[in-house]
Order: structure tokens, then C-alpha cells, then sequence
């Protein structure tokens, strides 16, 4: 693989605080991309973080590819590119870095917990007695589902779970390790599966 980054939003505001989302993320990679060379993980803590930093390392690295990753916060209009998307959400605005295009910039769709609740269960593997996967959404496209929806799911699968109790959201730096790739990307078949194979592209030059 060419050098590749992937800035994600979350994880906290420091290091050691985002070390589990960027174990959790490199897990995942690893296994979508198998013996293939992985990209890099930065976690950067808040959304606004996420960009600026996205904006201050592809102004420094021009021959490192980097892909920001983040949720879209709400519904991408079908007419959108990623960044008209970002450039028009109320509180983004971004505008699009020079030299930069809609390759580098992906969603999770509304929230991350769009991929948790892709791979029951991963998640009823965790969380153990008192899950209860039949509350998650059973939606055949997750990318369809809003972040309040998707949150409250997860609230009801998990509120009468005894030894790690209800969802939050450090759950999921975990959990992201843990799920299947394959599963993401059959319940998340437009902005997952674009991500996936665009790391798998990239791969496929490096061996």
C-alpha cells in the first residue's frame, strides 16, 4: 500500500484517550485488508478537530494519501458530493482543502453506531447475558437509519445488560475491533462500501 492515513473523528482529546478507538479501527482494517499492508490510524477527538487536522496534514504530506473519516450527522441528499455535503451542514461549513477531492472524505453515515449495529453479533458477543439484539434496527441498509434512531437502539439492546452495562459511546472503541467487515459493508452499501474499497484499492498497490 501507499502510505495511506485515516483521520477518524472521536476518541477523546488525548492520546491515551484515543488509543482504543485507533486499536479498535486498526483491528478492523487489518481485517478487511488481510495480509495486504494497513493504513495508519490518527483518532482526533472532536469533529472540527478531525478536519483541521485532515486540512493541516494534507497540506504537509502532499504524497501521503490521507481519507478523513467521519459521521455525516444527518442525511447525505442523494445529489451530494461528500464535500457540498460538509460544505452545507450547519455547524461544518468546510470548505474543500486545495488539491483535495471527494476520495479523501468519508462517512459512517449518521453516527459510527450505523457499523455497530451491522454485526449483531459482535455485539451480542460483548455485552453477553441480557443483550438483546432482537431491539437493534432491522433495516436492510443502516445508512438509512438517523443517529437519535440508531442511539435509542442500542440504549434498548443493552439497558438490561448486568456486567457492562447500557451502551456508551467508549463502548464503541471497542467494539469497532471486534466487528466483520463484510457484515459493515453489506448493511452500509453506499458510504462503507465506497470506504472499504477505496482502502482495498490502495492495498492492492502495495501487496
Amino acid at each position: 500500500m501507499v502510505d495511506v492515513l485515516v483521520i477518524v473523528e472521536g476518541g477523546g482529546s488525548t492520546r491515551s484517550e484515543q488509543a482504543p478507538l485507533r486499536k479498535g479501527f486498526s483491528e478492523l482494517f487489518a481485517k478487511l485488508l488481510g495480509s495486504k499492508r494497513k493504513p495508519q490510524v490518527m483518532c482526533a477527538g472532536g469533529r472540527s478537530e478531525a478536519f483541521q487536522n485532515f486540512k493541516t496534514f494534507v497540506k504537509a504530506n502532499p504524497n501521503t494519501l490521507c481519507f478523513l473519516l467521519v459521521d455525516s450527522e444527518g442525511p447525505v441528499a442523494p445529489e451530494s458530493s461528500p464535500w457540498e455535503h460538509v460544505a452545507s451542514r450547519l455547524g461544518d461549513g468546510w470548505q474543500q482543502p486545495a488539491g483535495v477531492t471527494d476520495e479523501h472524505l468519508h462517512f459512517m453515515m449518521e453516527a459510527m453506531e450505523a457499523w455497530l449495529v451491522a454485526d449483531p453479533d459482535a455485539l451480542a458477543g460483548h455485552y453477553g447475558s441480557g443483550f438483546k439484539k432482537e431491539k437493534l434496527p432491522k433495516r436492510a441498509n443502516l445508512e438509512e437509519v438517523s443517529k437519535a434512531a440508531l442511539a435509542k437502539a442500542l440504549d434498548a439492546a443493552t439497558k438490561d445488560v448486568k456486567t457492562k452495562g447500557k451502551y456508551q459511546k467508549s463502548h464503541g472503541f471497542v467494539l469497532i475491533g471486534k466487528l466483520d467487515p463484510a457484515k459493515i459493508r453489506r448493511a452500509c452499501p453506499k458510504f462503507a462500501k465506497r470506504f472499504f474499497e477505496a482502502l482495498e484499492e490502495r492495498a492492492s498497490y502495495g501487496g
